[in-house]
């Protein structure tokens, strides 16, 4: 069985949970609280020496951490969620590098910040830009989901999951999702999925 060490509030850590309980695949949940520093013990620098969550426990006892390349080896075991056609495989992992390098950096930096932070901390001064960054990151989702239900071919993808997990809980970094009626077309289609959980469900 899977051992899959995670922070509930963390969409890193949800993507890895939500495409595990969309393929019905049992495992045992370990928190770590990121807040506490438990990712920087010693005992857990040897699941991920880069000291961040998540980390997946294999059944040979081996540690994979990134909650992308997590998100690969879990579909890559014959599920509907990596395609097999090469051209689309490569543009599922395009757009899980964009979430990882324009999205990620900007709307899950912002909603940090506004969760654990208060007011006079100077953090809250990279808030416009990080704001700045996550719009636009935004525009392109929204132009690439016209007439469009997925990011790649005609089904769900992991690419649609590493997007899902920061963007359905944008408001919480101050994003105003109202003038995207694509995107948020798209994040009712994933939340109606049967299996899908949400971000808080341990």
């Amino acid at each position: 069985m899977y051992r899959l060490y995670d922070y509930l509030p963390s969409g890193n850590s949800y993507k890895p949970r939500l495409l595990l309980s969309l393929l019905g695949i049992e495992y045992e949940r370990i928190d770590v609280d990121i807040m506490k520093k438990e990712t920087r013990t010693p005992a857990f620098l040897v699941k991920n020496p880069n000291g961040r969550i998540p980390a997946l426990e294999l059944e040979n006892g081996e540690y994979l951490w990134e909650s992308n390349a997590i998100l690969c080896f879990l579909a890559s075991h014959g599920t509907p969620y990596m395609p097999t056609d090469s051209l689309a495989a490569a543009q599922v992992m395009q757009w899980m590098f964009f979430e990882q390098y324009s999205h990620e950096p900007f709307i899950a930096v912002a909603r940090f910040i506004l969760m654990h932070t208060d007011p006079s901390d100077p953090r809250r001064a990279e808030l416009e830009t990080k704001m700045d960054g996550g719009y636009a990151a935004l525009d392109v989702m929204e132009q690439h989901l016209a007439g469009r239900d997925y990011f790649v071919g005609e089904s769900m993808s992991i690419a649609d999951i590493a997007l899902y997990a920061y963007t359905h809980v944008a408001d919480e970094g101050g994003f105003d999702l109202a003038a995207y009626p694509g995107v948020r077309a798209w994040l009712r289609r994933i939340a109606d999925r049967p299996g899908h959980i949400l971000i808080t469900d341990a």
